[in-house]
């Protein structure tokens, strides 16, 4: 059997041991689905991604994305991860740009600009905007008032490859009491195409960011996420969408994971042309570990 080595490394984050883990298996096309399922329930991390082949196919690299309950068509961190361990361990060179070959389609991620040059981006799928949502009842599922969320904006869904509920928020306050009920959680998403939750609210954790951002997909085995770059997605496209910062392009931090000490930074950029909202989605990954199944 053929050695199947992994790397462990921190995504969205600003140090090691913050941000969002990732688990990375290499040489993983004589696995099966099953057996992939097991190790990223091993791993237990939120996402643990498996690499087909060191060999390129239409010039990206095949990808499965697995939780620990499910596989996934694409998730955010796990894309940033993914391609600089290809870049690190596969390509051995220092190229601008590599591809993923996911379920969505082909996701590309960038390295290294002059302004940031340790920031990665990927550019997502533009947003699908989805249906609205009653306050009242998102508001049971996650423990607050009805008066906690800004009626200003509207609680949706959004999708740039997966589903999320955008919940904004007043104050910071409202996002750290903010508590999922897990009844009422698995009642509000049986019939819809959203089976994560992401609050958000315009009062940062920290110098230097410009929102404040929880997630929450008991769904996928997550109870919470430390750093949601899918979410994140959904959210710069539905911060666009409705001109939250009254402007149609946005550069601009987002923090998440504070209250599960996984402290995260998020870098969003999006902007609105003829309908269409463009979202790139950026962020520091840190290398923590390397190893090999036995």
């Amino acid at each position: 059997m053929a050695t199947i080595p992994f790397s462990i490394v921190d995504v969205f984050a600003e140090q090691k041991y913050a941000g969002n883990q990732l688990a990375v298996v290499r040489n993983a096309q004589g696995l099966s689905s099953e057996q992939m399922q097991k190790i990223a329930r091993e791993m237990n991390f939120s996402e643990t991604t498996f690499v087909l082949s060191d060999a390129p196919r239409d010039d990206g690299y095949d990808v499965r994305i697995f939780t620990p309950a499910a596989e996934v068509p694409f998730a955010g961190h796990p894309t940033l991860g993914t391609a600089w361990v290809i870049r690190q361990e596969i390509v051995h060179s220092p190229v601008e740009q590599v591809k993923l070959n996911l379920q969505v389609g082909q996701i590309p991620v960038t390295f290294g600009q002059a302004a940031e040059p340790d920031v990665l981006w990927m550019k997502q799928n533009p947003p699908t905007f989805g249906a609205t949502v009653d306050v009242n009842e998102v508001a049971e599922v996650l423990g607050l008032a009805p008066s906690q969320i800004d009626a200003r904006w509207p609680v949706q869904e959004v999708s740039t490859g997966m589903w999320f509920v955008i919940v904004p928020l007043v104050n910071l306050s409202a996002v750290k009491q903010a508590r999922l009920a897990r009844d009422k959680y698995f009642a509000f998403i049986e019939n819809r195409q959203a089976k994560a939750i992401l609050v958000v609210c315009p009062e940062p954790y920290s110098r230097g960011g410009d929102l404040s951002v929880r997630v929450f997909v008991p769904y996928y085995g997550i109870e919470e996420d430390p750093a949601t770059g899918s979410g994140n997605g959904c959210l710069a496209g539905w911060l666009v969408k409705h001109r939250y910062f009254a402007t149609d392009r946005i550069d601009i931090r987002v923090e998440q994971g504070y209250e599960i000490g996984r402290p995260s930074r998020i870098h969003l950029r999006a902007n609105e042309e003829n309908g269409t909202v463009a979202v790139h989605v950026g962020g520091k990954v840190v290398p923590v570990a390397k190893g090999e199944f036995v």
